[in-house]
C-alpha cells in the first residue's frame, strides 16, 4: 500500500482528475495548497505598491493505492498534469503502514478496495 501525493497546477486538476478516474483510481482527495519550486518570482502592482509573489496556487491530490495501482497512478497525474513547464509540479510516493475503512473496519488492501469494483474486475474479485 502507498500513499501517492501530487502537487499539481490548479489549472490541470480537471485533466488529472479525469485521467486518474480512466485509470480506475476514484479514491482521490484535493486539497488547495501555494508552494514555491523552481518558478521564477513574480512582481505584481497591488494599488500602486509592488509586491513579490513568493509562492504559487497549487492543488494537492492524496490517494492511497494498493501496489498495482501506483505506477497507473503515476503515469496518470503525469498525462493530466504535464504542460512542459516549469512549475507543473511534484509527485511523492510513500508506503502506508496501515489504512483502515472507518464504515466497515476493513483493514488493509480490503480498505482500498474501491466500493465499485467492477472498473478492476467484472467478476467482483481482484
Amino acid at each position: 500500500m502507498k500513499l501517492v501525493t501530487a502537487v499539481v497546477r490548479p489549472e490541470r486538476v480537471q485533466q488529472v482528475k479525469e485521467a486518474l478516474f480512466q485509470a480506475g483510481i476514484s479514491g482521490i482527495t484535493l486539497s488547495r495548497v501555494s508552494g514555491h519550486g523552481g518558478e521564477q518570482e513574480i512582481v505584481e502592482h497591488y494599488r500602486g505598491t509592488r509586491v513579490m509573489v513568493e509562492f504559487r496556487d497549487k492543488v494537492e491530490f492524496r490517494m492511497a493505492v494498493s501496489e498495482p495501482f501506483v505506477q497507473l497512478a503515476v503515469d496518470a497525474i503525469v498525462r493530466g498534469a504535464r504542460t512542459g513547464e516549469v512549475g507543473d509540479g511534484k509527485i511523492f510516493v510513500q508506503p502506508l503502514e496501515r489504512v483502515v475503512r472507518i464504515r466497515t473496519a476493513e483493514e488493509g488492501h480490503a480498505a482500498l478496495t474501491p466500493v465499485n469494483e467492477t472498473r478492476l474486475n467484472p467478476e467482483g474479485g481482484q
